[in-house]
């Protein structure tokens, strides 16, 4: 058993990604970066999100509310006026579809728009 246990590990430890049970892989900050910089996202509710290379984000869902996105680290975060505080996600995706998680394991996905 320990013998599959020291293989597993030096196993996972030269993956590339990592990958979650659904598909999903999980992203590094340069990949986030690259999957979301002047790209656009339609989310399951028909509400859409915008993401300039500025570091300006528009989401739309019936109305338009500008805010700020950025990558710190390995997260996306984002703040949204009035408010001053950042909040950050971990990220994973699987083709066309990039999977906002928060802290709490609740998650949002969204679509590229072509």
């Amino acid at each position: 058993m320990r013998r599959f246990a020291v293989v597993f590990s030096v196993i996972s430890a030269v993956l590339p990604v990592k990958l979650a049970a659904d598909g999903f892989a999980v992203m590094d900050g340069a990949q986030i970066k690259a999957a979301l910089t002047d790209r656009a996202l339609v989310y399951g509710d028909g509400s859409t999100q915008d993401f300039r290379a500025s570091g300006r984000t528009l989401y739309n869902a019936g109305r338009d509310s500008w805010g700020y996105w950025a990558v710190r680290g390995d997260q996306y975060c984002s703040q949204w006026p009035p408010a001053d505080g950042w909040y950050c996600y971990d990220m994973a995706r699987n083709g066309d579809v990039m999977r906002f998680i928060a802290e709490d394991g609740s998650y949002s996905d969204g679509v590229y728009i072509q």
